[in-house]
């Protein structure tokens, strides 16, 4: 994906930033819960068309505490 494209693209309900899973090939609203596929390089940012993501999926990376005091 062009990084100045990636740049300019939000989510189409929120408004907001999205993030790019180069595996995965799709653009993450984590606000939304919605991944947007990317289809021969081409963002498809229909509601409609985009993934639901899974509770594990929603929440923010884990900062490497293992919850000792």
């Amino acid at each position: 994906m062009d990084k100045e494209l990636l740049a300019m693209l939000v989510c189409p309900l929120c408004k907001g930033k999205l993030k790019y899973d180069r595996e995965a090939r799709e653009l993450v609203c984590h606000y939304d819960g919605l991944a947007y596929p990317i289809r021969d390089d081409i963002p498809v940012m229909l509601p409609e068309e985009a993934r639901r993501l899974d509770v594990d999926e929603k929440l923010p990376p884990s900062s490497g505490r293992t919850g000792e005091a």
